[in-house]
């Protein structure tokens, strides 16, 4: 089963959400922190700039949404060993956490706009 693309923006915009809620949610290190909110404005910005049905301005094609979303799932992998050598455990195991949702996200979504914008 595929995810739509109006779904996968429902969920981008909920990621947004997450991201910028889970330093104080899961009392996340300072540094991760930091990171934390700057990686949920990138991805809402984004979201806002793609071109399907929960964008807003739609200048970046859903393809290209989804492979920057592809790099970044791979990168958080390496970022969480790197917070996990400055500031322990509970930032490894969130972003790695973060990266396989994101990836399974990649994964199921169908990379095609059902409307005709």
């Amino acid at each position: 089963m595929k995810v739509s693309s109006k779904v996968h923006g429902i969920l981008d915009y909920a990621s947004v959400l997450f991201l910028l809620l889970s330093p104080t949610l899961f009392g996340l290190p300072e540094v991760t922190s930091y990171f934390t909110y700057a990686l949920g404005g990138i991805h809402l910005v984004l979201t806002a700039l793609t071109k399907f049905e929960l964008g807003i301005i739609k200048v970046i094609p859903l393809k290209v949404h989804g492979f920057i979303e592809a790099i970044v799932a791979v990168a958080l992998v390496a970022v969480a060993f790197y917070f996990d050598s400055i500031e322990g455990t509970i930032a490894r195991n969130f972003y790695l956490a973060f990266a396989g949702v994101l990836a399974g996200l990649w994964f199921l979504t169908e990379y095609k706009v059902k409307s005709s914008d």
